[in-house]
């Protein structure tokens, strides 16, 4: 919530890569960073642990990557998925990549994937007909729950 009704940061150039570089991955949501991509929470949530996996390669396409970069990717959505599962106990995940603005995506230049825990019942519909989200849990408190399921890093 005060994230909700607090001052709005302004981004000097691509969220994204600023929040890599900002030096403070807390503040930033930076829940892991791995050789080519990273987890990072999102502040504009879905639902309680909505998450993104970003390359920090700065491209819009998944064509744009190299081979081993996707591969990444895949392997962080994936662990990041059984970390959710495990801390959160959601019943179903949403995961997607929305390429282009005609696909959806808010952040068109730089790609991202998505994961949206989903439960049965949850209020997911709210975004679409009544323009407002319903977030149960602050995303700093959401944060510390899941940054616990990558201090075991390989």
């Amino acid at each position: 919530m005060s994230y909700v009704t607090g001052d709005k940061p302004t981004a000097s150039g691509c969220v994204f890569c600023d929040a890599v570089t900002a030096g403070d991955d807390a503040a930033m949501l930076v829940l892991h960073r791995g050789v080519h991509a990273y987890v990072i929470m999102n502040r504009y949530p879905y639902n309680n642990g909505h998450i993104m996996v970003v390359p920090y390669a700065h491209v819009p396409r998944l064509t744009d990557l190299p081979a081993e970069v996707g591969a990444e990717i895949v392997q962080l959505t994936s662990r990041t998925q059984d970390i959710i599962q495990q801390k959160m106990n959601p019943h179903g995940f949403n995961l997607g990549m929305n390429q282009g603005s005609a696909a959806g995506a808010g952040i068109e230049e730089h790609l991202h994937m998505h994961l949206v825990p989903r439960w049965v019942g949850d209020t997911n519909f709210m975004p679409a007909i009544g323009e407002t989200r319903v977030i149960p849990q602050d995303l700093h408190d959401t944060y510390a729950l899941l940054k616990g399921g990558f201090t075991h890093d390989a």
